[in-house]
């Protein structure tokens, strides 16, 4: 397909699970591709038997008004490049399916962009109506009025909401100590492989959403995000930095927040986000370390 066939997007549900390709979901991930999905349940539903399955069928998440690159469609599914996300694997953000009634026009507005930086909140239609939709944290979108403590903000297929402006992050500048308190929000919260939202995350899923709360770009996977980042030596590290964990003669696999326990971290091993002293096994893996 040539590029100018490429057209653009945005995702219009809470959250939207990338998959490798349209046959990677199985049946019991149908909640998740659903044309209004329910990912808290899918996420609910899932043993760590299951969960362990995703490996190399999910890549992604998208959040609520996330741009995409529509490169083609076929049976109800969309190739896109996500470019908030960047990756390694295109140029242009981080590639994959997802089911195309997920994805609608792009918003009208796209100026004075703000930030959930809490779990979840909730999505009006007016302040002081019934709910929407639940949104979780890192979504980013347009906001184009505010009002007795609420911000009317733009959504895609010109239709627009509201959300609590306590729920949103405020201008200060991103810092070590905010990196790490946004982060311990999800302690506990169960891992899961390909996962940006609040519903369940992975490592380098969990740095970047953070970042992106605090307006700062990074890379979606560890590996990436390793090569992409100022380099500093493992014990220059500090609270706020980044670890990077790899076995010998691969590349990256893993990365948290270094913290003041150790590490702050969506770990696989460990199935939940923890935050603790770094195990000998983990020691010995740890290869390079950066800051933000």
């Amino acid at each position: 397909m040539n590029a100018a066939a490429v057209t653009l997007a945005a995702v219009k549900v809470p959250v939207s699970t990338v998959w490798s390709a349209p046959d990677a979901p199985r049946d019991v991930d149908a909640p998740a591709v659903a044309a209004v999905p329910d990912v808290a349940g899918w996420c609910d539903a899932m043993d760590d038997d299951v969960r362990s399955g995703l490996h190399g069928r999910t890549v992604t998440q998208l959040l609520l008004g996330e741009p995409v690159l529509v490169r083609s469609e076929r049976d109800g599914w969309s190739e896109i490049v996500a470019p908030w996300q960047p990756s390694s694997s295109d140029e242009s953000g981080y590639p994959g399916w997802v089911p195309s009634a997920h994805l609608g026009a792009l918003p009208q507005a796209a100026t004075n962009p703000v930030a959930v930086n809490i779990p979840i909140t909730t999505l009006y239609a007016e302040p002081g109506s019934g709910p929407v939709a639940e949104v979780s944290f890192g979504t980013v979108l347009a906001s184009t009025e505010r009002s007795d403590g609420h911000v009317r903000v733009a959504l895609p297929d010109g239709a627009d909401g509201w959300l609590d402006a306590g729920a949103l992050h405020g201008t200060a500048e991103p810092s070590a100590a905010e990196r790490l308190r946004l982060a311990g929000q999800f302690l506990g919260l169960r891992y899961l492989w390909g996962g940006t939202s609040s519903y369940g995350l992975d490592c380098s899923g969990l740095v970047h959403v953070v970042n992106r709360v605090l307006g700062v770009r990074v890379p979606r996977d560890a590996s990436d995000q390793q090569a992409g980042l100022p380099g500093i030596e493992p014990d220059q590290a500090r609270p706020g930095d980044l670890y990077f964990f790899a076995r010998p003669g691969t590349t990256v696999h893993h990365v948290g927040f270094v913290s003041g326990a150790g590490m702050l971290h969506a770990s696989e091993t460990g199935r939940v986000v923890e935050d603790g002293p770094l195990v000998e096994p983990r020691r010995e893996t740890l290869v390079a370390a950066a800051r933000l």
